[in-house]
């Protein structure tokens, strides 16, 4: 499957936004692996039911089995540290960065690819999901690892533009 399907959701206004996909298909900052798991991962986090299966067919024979459960994975845990960790940074009671968060996030240390795969994932979905710390925390692993800046802004240029799709497509669901 071909980005055609998922540009294909967005209406004449969202010209920019389609294509921008198209762009990002022929990114050569990312593998292909990091590449089309943010796609998916992003499509997770946005939640849009039309951009989650147009992403996953277009993936389908990208990622191996493995490597998209670990996206959708990314999506899955990242949707509730986001919230988490977020608070913590947002409220003005710093007693709460003190204890324990006694939340299972074991998926983080063995996610079933390359870690730095896993790190570029949850951050493209923290930037979605607006969480600053997590952001932080996420590139500060891929730095250490010695990942350029211009893959870590691939990655959130993906999630933008991923992020912008999945509005514009539920939008235009409502509408019809």
């Amino acid at each position: 499957m071909s980005i055609d399907a998922l540009r294909d959701l967005m209406p004449s206004y969202a010209k920019d936004i389609s294509l921008n996909l198209s762009s990002l298909a022929n990114e050569t900052l990312l593998n292909d692996q990091q590449k089309w798991g943010a796609f998916l991962a992003c499509a997770h986090a946005v939640g849009s039911a039309p951009v989650i299966k147009a992403t996953e067919a277009l993936v389908a024979d990208k990622l191996s089995p493995e490597a998209a459960d670990a996206a959708r994975a990314a999506a899955a845990i990242m949707g509730m540290n986001n919230i988490y960790y977020r608070s913590l940074h947002l409220m003005k009671n710093s007693e709460y960065q003190t204890l324990p968060a006694r939340l299972r996030m074991n998926i983080i240390a063995n996610p079933g690819v390359e870690k730095l795969d896993f790190e570029l994932w949850s951050a493209a979905v923290s930037a979605i999901n607006g969480c600053g710390a997590c952001l932080d925390a996420h590139e500060g692993e891929l730095k250490k690892h010695g990942v350029a800046n211009t893959a870590i802004q691939a990655g959130l240029r993906i999630a933008s533009v991923m992020n912008a799709a999945g509005r514009v497509a539920t939008a235009e669901a409502a509408r019809a």
